[in-house]
């Protein structure tokens, strides 16, 4: 039910003072998404709005990761919404990357690991992602290096060991997304990983690992043992 518009600015004076004392805790996903378009639209009810887009994406994870073409065409959503919703998702995701890029990746493995599934859980196609480190496994580059269809994304040994030269990576991270809930590894993710572990033996790159990223979870194949 939409707020009657002589209560707007009430309602949306409740909206903020529960943000400023709970610090979101206290809103509810459809309440956070609200109050984020009204100040994107604010002569308009954004409630009908808001609640529409978190089921039309599944939720909050998959609206702020959705492509602005797919929020364009949802009725009511125009330049100025979408751009509201996309900055939202760029602070969240920095936020969580500056967590990572501040200490060795393999000592902060829970903070980079929510920062994969923030930032790749609920893509709708396959990315691949290479993430450069130094000697003490800091983060040097994080790079996408593959974009394909909905479950396909091609990757070539050369060009990822090829890259990781031109920057000087002692070691390498793989990670890839799966647009279904399964993060589990195909038979030609194992087998792409083990080809450029053993490509990057000759030049002393290690490959620590390769994750897969699902909005099920995420899958190892070094902790599986699969490398």
């Amino acid at each position: 039910m939409s707020v009657p518009e002589h209560d707007m600015a009430g309602h949306r004076a409740r909206l903020r003072q529960r943000l400023a004392e709970t610090g979101g805790d206290g809103l509810l996903d459809h309440e956070l998404i609200e109050y984020l378009l009204a100040l994107a639209i604010p002569r308009r009810d954004t409630k009908p709005l808001a609640k529409l887009l978190l089921k039309e994406f599944g939720g909050i994870g998959g609206l702020l990761t959705a492509d602005p073409e797919a929020l364009s065409r949802v009725p009511g959503m125009g330049d100025t919404s979408i751009a509201a919703i996309k900055i939202a998702h760029a602070a969240a995701i920095r936020l969580v990357k500056a967590e990572v890029a501040e200490r060795p990746v393999l000592a902060n493995w829970q903070s980079f690991l929510d920062y994969l599934r923030a930032d790749m859980a609920h893509h709708p196609i396959e990315r691949v992602r290479v993430l450069h480190l130094n000697t003490r496994n800091m983060l040097i580059r994080d790079e996408l290096m593959s974009e394909g269809s909905i479950d396909q994304a091609a990757v070539y040994v050369r060009e990822v060991i090829r890259r990781a030269i031109d920057l000087g990576s002692a070691a390498i991270i793989l990670v890839h997304n799966h647009p279904s809930e399964d993060p589990a590894p195909s038979r030609a993710d194992i087998g792409l990983t083990r080809n450029i572990i053993d490509a990057g033996k000759h030049l002393n790159i290690a490959v620590h690992d390769h994750i897969i990223i699902g909005t099920g979870g995420h899958a190892s194949l070094r902790a599986m043992g699969l490398i």
